[in-house]
């Protein structure tokens, strides 16, 4: 596939010069062909989302680094890799579409309506929790505004920060374990977590009267490597040879051995409790509650699209923890 800027013969650039800042329709194309290459991990990977062979991005990101004058990723049996310039360049593109975003969501907004999509990062495994307003705010949404296209991904907390600091993702729902300084933080509900074993496991037939919080330290605790609570170390004990997992089904599954005991959303474990295959062990002393917020990325002016799902969330911008 040839491009306008593949057919105009422009040799490459040398490295003192630098193309024009001027952009035009060719290069927002190009520039979201690159960040689509980034985020997808390289160029075979993109073809799908592109829809688009490979000899046609190979061609177009070639154009684009004709065009701004800089290399920027290396590519071929060593993999995929940005240089230095291609990461400022992938950074600049977030912002340069979510400008473009937040321009069209005013304008729109001017016209008592909202358009564009909302990209919201959410923590796996959170669909059960009652307590989230999540699905019913993307339901009022979806309701009143019915041109917003809805980009949700659920992933793990680290996955999700970086979308929402990188401009991938306008708007995180994510647990709180330690505040970070390039976020504000809106509270929306907290998640209880109780301690449980499974069919197999020693503890698993011990009649409650008989079980006390003081047991636990003698059984192998899983190490839920995001779930950080300081309360969990007067229950459990965690080592450098504990067995540890960074999702709330991989805890479950390393509990489903009979072999270990280990925190769970209440939620979440409630379908195993009713089966009959997992137990919460003294819940009543043993329970933690992580609380859950809508991070933004701080000192980013809010779009009407963002308020919008704000305020279907119950949320009030105006104040911040």
């Amino acid at each position: 596939m040839e491009t306008p800027l593949s057919n105009s013969g422009n040799p490459p650039l040398k490295a003192t010069q630098r193309a024009p800042l001027a952009l035009s329709g060719l290069d927002f194309k190009l520039l979201k062909v690159f960040k689509a290459v980034v985020e997808a991990g390289g160029f075979s990977a993109a073809q799908n989302e592109l829809n688009v062979g490979l000899a046609a991005i190979s061609k177009q990101i070639s154009d684009l680094e004709i065009r701004i004058g800089m290399r920027l990723c290396t590519r071929g049996r060593e993999g995929f890799h940005l240089t230095e310039e291609g990461r400022i360049v992938y950074q600049a593109s977030n912002d340069l579409f979510a400008s473009v975003d937040n321009f069209r969501d005013r304008l729109s907004s001017a016209q008592n309506e909202l358009v564009g999509d909302l990209g919201v990062g959410v923590i796996d495994n959170t669909i059960s929790d009652a307590s989230s307003p999540l699905v019913a705010a993307l339901r009022v949404l979806s309701e009143q505004y019915p041109k917003i296209r809805f980009q949700l991904q659920a992933s793990q907390l680290d996955e999700v920060e970086r979308g929402v600091v990188e401009g991938r993702l306008v708007a995180g729902i994510v647990p709180v374990y330690q505040q970070r300084e390039e976020f504000d933080y809106y509270p929306l509900y907290e998640e209880r977590s109780e301690v449980y074993c499974a069919v197999g496991h020693p503890l698993f037939t011990i009649p409650a009267d008989q079980m006390s919080s003081d047991m636990l330290k003698d059984y192998e605790c899983v190490n839920h490597r995001y779930a950080i609570h300081r309360d969990k170390l007067n229950f459990a004990h965690y080592d450098s040879s504990s067995a540890s997992a960074t999702q709330v089904e991989a805890v479950a599954l390393l509990i489903r051995t009979g072999r270990f005991v280990g925190f769970l959303p209440q939620h979440y474990a409630a379908q195993w409790v009713a089966q009959g295959q997992f137990r919460a062990l003294c819940p009543e002393l043993i329970h933690i509650a992580t609380p859950f917020n809508l991070i933004l990325r701080h000192n980013v002016v809010r779009s009407p699209l963002v308020k919008a799902f704000a305020q279907a969330l119950g949320v009030d911008l105006k104040s911040t923890t």
